[in-house]
Parts: structure tokens; sequence; C-alpha cells
């Protein structure tokens, strides 16, 4: 066990930050608190190309702390919706977001649960997700990894284009779709697999392969050997602290990492 002791939450940040480890000069996006922190966290360390907003209308020479004010930090540029839009279709844009489902295929959905024409309960629409998924690459995050979250079948309203033939012309899937990472309170995955089926690429601490397997609601790719996700180390502590001065990570996953209890 590490002497270095951090939560889940922090272990979390560190493992999505890996998204844009190759992005070089691209615009991220972390929606909600957690991926946020990660794309600060991946500017701070080792992609500083990184172009960020944190929620503002502009780009900024070091990320803005959550909850922080704009004019605390040196501001290098203007980022309207022209600007932004510009960038995501052009594909200059990797954002890393939180759907409430996902199927085998990385369909993803944040519309509505149930039948779309009578829903158990409706949420935010499809929004932006048809043109993000077709446009640029996309990262998920999951705060509680269970069969609700990962569906068997496919969701239940499929809000962001993935890797099922069906929904193709001619079943030619787009070689331009790409789902980089997919982060989880269990592990880390992504959908380079056979035939791009989900495979997981670490298990959390204290986390096996067959608990994520009971948690999915479809099979996942088993690579031979799995390696446990790294604990964060004292400077990316260090600099997830000083990104999230007020702990909003901490109201969104609580506890360790399971071998730290």
């Amino acid at each position: 066990m590490s002497e270095i002791s951090c939560s889940l939450a922090e272990l979390i940040i560190v493992a999505a930050a890996e998204a844009w480890r190759h992005d070089g000069e691209i615009m991220g996006t972390g929606i909600g608190p957690l991926p946020r922190i990660a794309v600060s966290l991946a500017k701070q360390t080792f992609n500083p190309a990184l172009a960020i907003t944190d929620g503002e209308c502009w780009y900024t020479t070091q990320p803005l702390p959550v909850g922080g004010n704009v004019d605390d930090v040196e501001v290098e540029g203007w980022s309207p919706y022209d600007r932004v839009f510009s960038g995501l279709w052009g594909g200059k844009r990797h954002a890393m977001v939180a759907p409430v489902q996902m199927d085998r295929f990385g369909q993803s959905n944040i519309s509505v649960i149930g039948d779309h024409a009578k829903p158990k309960a409706a949420m935010l629409g499809a929004r932006g997700f048809p043109g993000n998924s077709i446009h640029h690459p996309n990262s998920f995050f999951f705060p509680a990894h269970n069969t609700r979250a990962f569906v068997s079948g496919e969701v239940d309203y499929v809000c962001s284009a993935g890797f099922n033939p069906q929904r193709y012309p001619g079943g030619r899937i787009p070689s331009e779709l790409k789902i980089p990472l997919v982060v989880t309170n269990l592990a880390v995955l992504d959908f380079g697999g056979k035939g791009n089926a989900m495979r997981v690429r670490s298990l959390h601490p204290g986390v096996s392969f067959e608990e994520v397997q009971d948690n999915t609601g479809f099979p996942l790719e088993r690579p031979e050997h799995i390696p446990t996700t790294p604990l964060p180390n004292a400077e990316q502590l260090a600099l997830i602290a000083a990104l999230d001065p007020k702990g909003v990570r901490k109201t969104v996953i609580k506890g360790d990492p399971p071998a730290q209890r």
C-alpha cells in the first residue's frame, strides 16, 4: 500500500486526466466537477497546450480553480460561442461528459429513462451530444458503475453516436468516431477491444474484474493482464487541492480507494 493517502475522487481525477495526455493544442472540456478538475490537472502537468475555459468564456493561462474568479488568473483569449463551435466542428475539442446510461456500443443517454413517448423520468434532452459525438473525441465519467448505468441492449434513448453498425448506412462505422476513455468508480475502460468491444484498461485498487463485470449489463473484454489504476502522487494531490480549494470533489464521490479502507 502506498504511503500517500488519497480519496477515491482524487484517484479518479488523476485517471481521468489521462484522457487528454496526447491531445496537444485542442479545447479540453470537462463537464462536471471531477472531469473539470481532471482536464485542469492535465494542463498543469503533461499537456500545457490544452485550451480550457473552465465554464467561463475566456481561455486562461492557468486553470481557474473551482469556484474561482476569472479576474484572478491571466486571460489569453476570448472564447465566444462562435469560436467554441468552430473548434468543435473542426474536431479540435475533447470533452469528458457524464451521461446516465451507456451500452455496449458506446452509445450514451442523457435524455429520458424508459419509453421516449411516456418516460419514467425526463432529464436534459439530447442537447449537444449528437453533434459532439460525430465531430470530436468524447470520453465519459460515471460516478456509480452499475447495471443501471451500463445497460443491456441499447440505451433507452440514443443521444450520442457509438459503434453500432445498425445505426449507419451500409453498417459502416465512421473511422472518425473516437471514445478514448471511460472512467468510473470501479475501473478505467475503453472501446479498444475486438470489434470495438468495451474492455477494462485498469482496475481501481481492491476491485476485481468480476466485480466490474457483475455491475455491467453486457460482456466486457478482459485483457490477459489488467494493471491497477495508479494512485496520485504528492504533486498531483497538491495540484488537485489548489484546483478545488472548496473541496467540491468530496461531494461527488466520497471515501477512499477500496485498498486503503
